[in-house]
């Protein structure tokens, strides 16, 4: 008999939150089918999401922040992934930040834009030419700065270029988080050192995943969150469908093995962390 895929496989009361998931109509073909993925998501135990505004163009930041003011238990992001760059300028970035709401209050309502991004580089695919890639970054961080809102960081093959541009940008200052961790141990603990934190994905579970799961292990418990990153990066037991928030607490259950504790005092250690980052 399969799996139920939205089973909780959490202890009832355990907080459990996916800081990393594209609730974007252009991945569940349009917005009943985000709604969908958010009731599946609480069905399996996960108590908040942060919908990332980036990704799919300018316009992600936008339905991110719909889809956060829809429900009360999702919070969301806004910027612009490495691979759009192209579509940058400076209005563009104003209306994205626009959606914080006026400067200087405190908005506590489910639709509150917690942090900028993702951002960064991706010299994996070079979608949007290098140059451009990091006047894009720049700009951003730039805003968080002065916002001081904390960022999330994309990070492909950048040979190190990545972290020189935070360190530049004195970015954390305001909080960096490199999502959707790739990289290995000693990169690890160059950005815990310096005060950022670590998101697991549910790569911590693949055959090939012995690298990550050696970071999970290592990466000290306060600085340390879990995602899905979804609809991407689908862990076992479900390779081959789409990646959900609902699968989040898969990524707990490994991430616990790996450290030697339970998955339910994983998930509350990194929710804790979670929401201590994005201030919710």
């Amino acid at each position: 008999m399969k799996p139920d895929p939205y089973a909780p496989v959490l202890a009832p009361g355990t907080a459990l939150i996916d800081s990393h998931c594209h609730l974007d109509a252009r991945a569940w073909d349009d917005d009943a089918g985000v709604d969908g993925v958010v009731a599946r998501a609480h069905q399996a135990g996960v108590t908040h999401m942060v919908a990332i505004g980036s990704g799919y163009g300018f316009e992600s930041a936008n339905r991110a922040h719909a889809v956060a003011s829809r429900h009360d238990r999702v919070v969301c992001s806004v910027g612009l992934h490495p691979h759009d760059a192209s579509e940058y300028t400076e209005g563009r970035l104003a209306d994205m930040l626009a959606l914080r709401g006026p400067a200087g209050t405190v908005n506590t309502r489910a639709g509150r834009v917690v942090a900028l991004g993702e951002m960064g580089l991706d010299y994996h695919y070079d979608y949007s030419p290098r140059d451009l890639q990091r006047a894009a970054f720049r700009a951003q961080l730039a805003a968080a700065r002065e916002l001081e809102l904390p960022v999330i960081i994309h990070d492909r093959d950048s040979d190190g270029e990545t972290l020189t541009i935070l360190d530049d940008m004195r970015a954390f200052d305001t909080g960096v988080l490199f999502h959707c961790y790739t990289g290995d141990v000693g990169y690890m603990e160059a950005i815990t050192g310096r005060g950022g934190y670590i998101s697991i994905p549910g790569i911590v579970t693949f055959k090939n995943g012995d690298v990550m799961r050696e970071v999970a292990a290592r990466t000290p418990l306060d600085r340390l969150l879990i995602e899905t990153d979804s609809p991407f990066l689908t862990p076992v037991p479900f390779r081959g469908r789409k990646n959900e928030p609902a699968f989040v607490g898969l990524v707990a259950v490994k991430v616990a093995e790996v450290r030697g504790m339970t998955p339910e005092a994983v998930a509350e250690a990194a929710a804790g962390n979670t929401r201590r980052y994005f201030g919710f």
